[in-house]
């Protein structure tokens, strides 16, 4: 079942928050006026973990919650980068460190309802200090080295406030097999 956009009018256009109200008609006629949009750049995520096993996780300031919350890095993708090269370049930029394996783990929406973006959710292995932060003026980014039973602890605690960086851990343990799942028999 798909909708149809009847019209569109932006509220706000820049690059990191572009909002619009949309005029649709659902398959069986209804018209839902306003529809509410906002649109923003996709982004990527990864658990980071270096060549000596310990994760690299963030720890900043989100003011839209008031908190200063643990995540793993990432941030949205360039438009002239895959997906894999953003994310290199974000682990970089946060965090100093260069992997060297990546690999794609997931594609994920936050809140389809509202946002039109997705994030795709990386594992990230042998990761080594290579340089400093390199940080946007607006990020003030504390860097967390800690075991991958620290890791599973503060997920299975609930410390990762971001659906999206909580997906990312859960996907992440998943491959390296560090999380099972039994079906009930012993």
């Amino acid at each position: 079942m798909h909708w149809k956009t009847l019209s569109s009018q932006y509220l706000s256009k820049h690059h990191y928050f572009t909002a619009r109200k949309d005029r649709c008609q659902r398959e069986d006629g209804v018209i839902v006026d306003p529809y509410f949009v906002v649109e923003m750049p996709p982004s990527a995520t990864a658990l980071a973990i270096t060549e000596d096993g310990h994760a690299v996780l963030v720890k900043q300031y989100r003011h839209p919650i008031g908190e200063v919350v643990i995540e793993t890095p990432g941030g949205f993708i360039d438009e002239d980068e895959d997906f894999e090269q953003g994310m290199r370049r974000e682990l970089l930029e946060e965090t100093g460190y260069e992997f060297s394996h990546i690999e794609h783990l997931s594609k994920t929406a936050a809140n389809p309802g509202v946002l039109n973006n997705f994030t795709h959710l990386f594992l990230a292995t042998g990761g080594r200090k290579v340089g400093e932060q390199q940080l946007d003026h607006n990020e003030e980014i504390d860097i967390m080295l800690v075991t991958i039973d620290e890791v599973i602890d503060l997920l299975m605690r609930g410390q990762f406030k971001q659906s999206m960086h909580s997906n990312c851990v859960f996907y992440a343990l998943l491959k390296i097999g560090k999380l099972t799942f039994t079906d009930g028999e012993e």
